[in-house]
Formats: C-alpha cells, structure tokens, sequence
C-alpha cells in the first residue's frame, strides 16, 4: 500500500478536525500527521481512513477514532525517550503515533491473533515498538517502573497492578465505566501511595479484558 499525494491531503483535512475539537499539542498532531491511517484499514475501506470516526479491525475490535487518539496522546504528554506502555495494541494504530512521539514503546494484546497480525505489520511500516501477547491488565512488570502506561480499552475499574507500574510522577491514562461508556481518567502517581486523579469527558471503547479487567 502506497502513502500517496492523496492520503496526505486527507491526513491534513483530518488535522484540521481534530485541532477543531481542541488539540494543541504540536507533537500529537505531527504525528498524527506522519501515520498512514490507511494501512490499517482492508482497501475496501480505504474511504473510511481519514474520517474522524472509529471503525472495525476484526475479532471484535476497532480502530479508534483519531480524536479519542489525540486526546489520549495529549492527555499522557510524553516526552521524547519516555518509557510509556500502552494497553490495547489493537491495530497497531496508536503505536504509530507514540513511536512517532519519540517514547520508547512497549505494548500489549490480549487478542493472539489480533497481536500476530499487527506484530508483522509494524516492522513492515517502519515502527519497532516492543510488543507482547498478554493479559495487558496486569501490565508488563518486568520493564516497570514505566513514565507513562496508555490504555485504549474501556476498564471497570483502574487495575492496581498499572498504578504500581509508574514512576513517581508517571502518568496513567484510562477510560473507566462500563460497558456502554467509560470517562477518560488522568491519575498520576505523585508520591509511593499517593495518587492524584483528574476526570475528563465520556468515551466509547471496547472492553479490557483480564484478571484485573472484564473476564471474558
């Protein structure tokens, strides 16, 4: 698949609705900028790449929306070297957009087959986060303490094994609810045992599941 003239205009349009519904981070939006939106969709779809709006990948999942994207990615405001785990690799979609970041990624999936597609199609882009098929609600323990873990699946509530994880001053991004819509969670880790946790609107995502999560 080819990153065309064309793609690159509507990725620009695309650019222009986000910074409408209030992003302003420059990193985000040259990232989102960068990623071809359209590799992640089967060509028959290939119309639907640069709509503002989520869409189905497969077993159940779907794509997010490019502004839940952004405002995930501003809200976590990592800095360039920042080890960041991300929750839900999913398409491999926001991946991109962190590694365009300059974090150094680590991601997992819970979905095998979802995780062994997306862990050929990455490399093949260009993007070399480290990923892992696993039960993404109890984090990735070996590589803690982590500056910023970013969760695109929708959890009953905040797993405590993900708020252990974070450095001091590392930061936890998560929508919470239930099943229907969950609010986006900042909670940031600003001493041992001591959390501070800021509410922000309402979202839509597909549930996380594992032990610490939805049991499927």
């Amino acid at each position: 698949m080819e990153d065309s003239y064309k793609a690159r205009g509507l990725r620009r349009k695309l650019i222009s609705i986000i910074k409408q519904k209030g992003i302003a981070n420059p990193k985000v939006i040259s990232a989102i900028e960068k990623v071809p939106r359209h590799f992640f969709l089967d060509n028959a779809f290939i119309e639907h790449a640069y709509q503002d709006k989520a869409f189905p990948i497969g077993e159940g999942q779907t794509i997010s929306q490019p502004y839940t994207v952004a405002f995930q990615s501003e809200l976590l405001d990592p800095q360039i070297g920042d080890k960041v785990l991300e929750i839900g690799t999913g398409s491999g979609y926001q991946a991109c957009v962190l590694v365009e970041m300059g974090v150094n990624l680590f991601s997992m999936e819970y979905n095998k087959p979802l995780y062994d597609k997306t862990k050929k199609k990455l490399p093949a882009m260009g993007y070399r986060p480290v990923l892992k098929h696993g039960d993404g609600s109890l984090g990735w323990p070996i590589h803690a303490p982590f500056d910023g873990i970013l969760v695109t699946a929708g959890a009953p509530v905040v797993p405590d094994a993900l708020k252990e994880q974070l450095k001091i001053g590392g930061r936890l991004v998560i929508p919470v609810g239930d099943d229907k819509k969950q609010k986006m969670l900042l909670i940031t880790r600003i001493a041992e045992s001591e959390y501070d946790t800021k509410e922000f609107d309402n979202f839509s995502f597909v549930p996380l599941l594992g032990k610490q999560g939805w049991k499927k």
